[in-house]
């Protein structure tokens, strides 16, 4: 069964825990506590989403933050070590570009990191190409880049 995507309040339960458990895995993939000195939050992203299974469990979520130059930023994109595999990630990656481009932007940008190799495949499979950088990210030593042009 399709998993469910839906919007929610930054700052519900299953947001919340999803957030954490995301947290808690870069922290130990990287050794060092979340360094991001800009953090999305429930005042700077424009829409945060939460994709259950077919049993109702909060599975994955993701955030799209709108910049002041006219393009959008992804964040938050997590899914549980169990639903990955899934099309969870594809599906909430697709809703949150179909956010962007109902808010008319056209070009979204996302950071992920040089220890996350399954991350990196998955954006450049799904249409993303690397970048030099955006804002905070543009030369960080451990920051992979992309970006992708909406149709």
């Amino acid at each position: 069964m399709t998993p469910s995507i839906s919007p929610l309040p930054w700052d519900c339960a299953d947001g919340a825990r999803l957030r954490r458990a995301m947290e808690t895995e870069l922290a130990a993939r990287y050794d060092i506590p979340d360094q991001e000195s800009d953090k999305p939050s429930a005042e700077n992203v424009d829409v945060f989403l939460v994709a259950r299974d077919a049993t109702g469990e909060a599975t994955g979520c993701g955030a799209l933050r709108l910049l002041p130059d006219g393009t959008a930023e992804i964040k938050r994109m997590y899914v549980t070590p169990e639903a990955r595999g899934t099309g969870t990630a594809t599906l909430i990656l697709r809703e949150l570009e179909e956010h962007a481009r109902r808010s008319g932007i056209t070009t979204v940008h996302l950071s992920t990191g040089d220890r996350q190799p399954d991350a990196i495949r998955f954006y450049a499979r799904e249409g993303y190409r690397r970048t030099d950088g955006y804002g905070p990210y543009k030369g960080h030593p451990m920051a992979v880049c992309f970006a992708r042009r909406l149709s």
